[in-house]
């Protein structure tokens, strides 16, 4: 219906001389659609931030690799993006950003191939090597810890299976359909930003500007929404018999049906290329309105002088070869404009910070207070994301009623970022106490103690029974201590199966008289629950404080520079910002974020996988302290930023004032010529009169 509906109207290219509506009903329709293709973007961006922990999980890797695959995407952009802004801007914008459209939707289905062409799921469990018996095995075998190896392992035959395992790893594919992924998203927002900004009135550009900005940002509601959706559903629901699963989605190991968001992210994302297919090259530029059609609004919205006329339509005779010479002297010419580089570098390590932040704030949910991958997502998605929703659109509307210059916008955007910042503090305050696990939060005599040593995980009432260190199979103590494995809670029998099996007489337990466990970790989120509303009402307001400064940001970016440097400009800040914070943000905070995992998995085929269970305290320093502290340092680059901009608005309202006198001085020695003229003229026309007064009289 929408192809048919863009064929209909854009049949024939427009031309400067046909109706005006005609140009408002073109540049409304693709704002339409790049409004879509921001959506389809941000879904599928959004979605793989909600998988990171089930990724994890899946490919049996830490979080630091996570952050790898995460910023693979940026990688993709960092490939491109310089090329594409550049002669982008010069050719058939709409028809490129369709082919990063479709470039974007194959990237996603790539991602989603592993799940079709490895094995089902096996989590880990300390029973995972007993095969061919239909008795539940006894969770304590006869021996001693003593005959462990050094790592704490059992010494047994390795899982069948491993000896056909490519050496290539599947998180590979995710990998480079995510680099496939950015190098399609590569032209949407330079190129769609600097078409809408071109083509559109001047008092209708920061609107439209924040319309699209809002709507990037409903995206990810949508996406961590179908994240936590399909979080729910086990990885490999239809091929497994789901009464045999001994664990929920609150557990360390559970999986969810990740591949399955890709797929329908990847046909969304195909579909929103279909209109920019149909949509012209260029559209007829608004004729400006004289003074005295001018409304107070137009004379004063967005006040910069040198640059009202910012319209720089493409240039339809220009070949290849003149546009690459032109990029060198072009791009030193951008990167000598010391605002430009000055709001650069803050941006930059404003991204660090947020990028860090949103990327792991499900799992900071998940591990602080202690909720399952399918709720954090939820919250993240109906809750958390609306609010910057309608802060963006809130800072757009804010900038067209205020009526603010260049200045104006950036000291807006810099003083809700500085609030944003002062609330943020008081999650420092917000906190849970660890979880108590025997051996590793807390010694078995129930004395406070956090470090992890395998030595730890062993005392006398375990000692009878031949225990791994290195197996994650926690189980629920009637004393409300999670014990790491069955072995070591000293169970030595068990009943029932799945979700239901029951572990008794468990000698570590020992509650009068009842010494049995059951699955899965005590949850004792009795001190979360409390804290956990206060967290996120603080979430919404920061969040809602901070993203009120992005459009006035995004539009003093737009504006610092001249005109014919926008696409450029634009081009180049993504790229900087991609390459400075996309691609280290993830991984340096999932660097930060492994140092305080206090129980590691193990592979299948033997190896460190994936973090069971954090230090919490630890946890919340590192990632509140880090992101904060990027924060930090961008205000104090901010105050040479300011000084710059108020010398550069100085010296172009001087600039604009001599301009003027010059023009004044002009005008006034044309008046002075014509005075002077007339004068000779009626001085002449007086000698002729009194002459012929002379000659009536005689």
């Amino acid at each position: 219906m929408f192809s048919i509906l863009s064929t209909a109207l854009l049949r024939d290219t427009p031309t400067a001389t046909q109706p005006c509506c005609e140009s408002t009903s073109l540049i409304t329709m693709f704002l339409v659609a790049l409004s879509f293709a921001y959506f389809s973007k941000a879904l599928s961006g959004s979605y793989m931030k909600s998988t990171i922990t089930q990724l994890e999980r899946r490919f049996d890797i830490p979080s630091y690799l996570i952050g790898v695959i995460d910023g693979s995407f940026e990688m993709g952009n960092l490939l491109v993006i310089a090329f594409v802004s550049y002669f982008g801007a010069k050719l058939h914008r709409p028809k490129i950003i369709a082919v990063g459209c479709v470039l974007m939707s194959i990237g996603t289905f790539i991602i989603a191939l592993p799940h079709f062409i490895i094995g089902r799921y096996e989590f880990e469990t300390s029973l995972r090597w007993v095969v061919n018996s239909t008795l539940n095995p006894s969770p304590c075998p006869l021996g001693s810890p003593a005959d462990l190896t050094q790592h704490g392992k059992l010494p047994q035959v390795p899982a069948t299976g491993c000896e056909g395992d490519s050496n290539l790893s599947m998180w590979i594919y995710v990998l480079l359909g995510n680099v496939l992924r950015g190098i399609g998203e590569t032209p949407v927002q330079p190129l769609g930003i600097s078409y809408i900004d071109d083509y559109a009135s001047e008092e209708n550009a920061a609107l439209y500007v924040g319309c699209v900005q809002t709507i990037s940002v409903v995206g990810p509601v949508f996406g961590y929404l179908l994240g936590s959706l399909c979080a729910k559903i086990y990885v490999d629901i239809g091929f497994v018999k789901m009464e045999t699963i001994t664990i929920t989605p609150a557990d360390a190991r559970w999986v969810g049906a990740w591949w399955l968001g890709y797929l329908i992210a990847g046909v969304i994302t195909l579909l929103s290329a279909i209109p920019f297919w149909f949509l012209p090259r260029s559209l007829p530029i608004p004729d400006p309105q004289g003074p005295e059609e001018c409304t107070p609004e137009q004379t004063r919205f967005i006040k910069d002088p040198p640059l009202l006329k910012h319209k720089y339509p493409a240039d339809e005779n220009t070949t290849f070869i003149e546009m690459a010479k032109d990029f060198i002297p072009t791009l030193r010419t951008l990167l000598g404009h010391p605002v430009y580089l000055i709001y650069l570098c803050v941006t930059i390590i404003q991204l660090n910070s947020l990028i860090g932040m949103v990327t792991y704030k499900p799992k900071y949910i998940e591990q602080h207070f202690r909720q399952s991958a399918s709720k954090a997502n939820f919250l993240m998605g109906v809750i958390n994301i609306p609010a910057v929703a309608l802060g963006m659109f809130s800072g757009g509307l804010l900038m067209k009623r205020l009526k603010l210059n260049i200045m104006g916008a950036a000291r807006f955007a810099f003083g809700t970022s500085l609030i944003g910042y002062i609330l943020s503090l008081f999650f420092f305050a917000i906190s849970c106490e660890n979880a108590k696990v025997a051996g590793v939060t807390l010694s078995y005599n129930s004395m406070d103690r956090i470090s992890y040593d395998t030595h730890s995980l062993f005392t006398t009432c375990n000692s009878d029974c031949f225990c791994s260190a290195s197996d994650w199979d926690p189980v629920c103590g009637e004393n409300g201590i999670t014990y790491v494995s069955p072995c070591l809670a000293g169970c030595t029998s068990s009943s029932g199966s799945g979700k239901n099996t029951v572990f008794s007489n468990c000698s570590c337990v020992g509650v009068a008289g009842n010494f049995t466990a059951s699955t899965g970790q005590c949850l004792h989120k009795d001190d979360c629950d409390r804290m956990f509303p206060y967290f996120l009402a603080l979430s919404v307001i920061t969040s809602f404080i901070i993203s009120l400064g992005g459009t006035p940001g995004y539009m003093f970016l737009i504006r610092c520079i001249k005109p014919q440097l926008k696409s450029l400009a634009l081009g180049f800040h993504a790229l900087s910002t991609r390459t400075l914070a996309g691609i280290p943000a993830p991984i340096y905070f999932g660097a930060i974020i492994d140092t305080t995992c206090l129980k590691w998995g193990q592979k299948r085929c033997g190896g460190i996988g994936a973090c069971r269970i954090y230090n919490t305290t630890a946890y919340r320093i590192a990632y509140l302290g880090l992101t904060l502290s990027l924060r930090t340092i961008s205000f104090i680059i901010c105050i040479p930023g300011f000084i710059l901009l108020g010398r550069q608005l100085r010296k172009e309202e001087r600039n604009a004032i001599h301009g003027a006198l010059a023009n004044g001085g002009t005008e006034l020695e044309a008046l002075r010529k014509e005075e002077f003229v007339i004068s000779n003229s009626d001085q002449s026309q007086q000698t002729v009169d009194n002459s012929t007064a002379r000659e009536t009289r005689l």
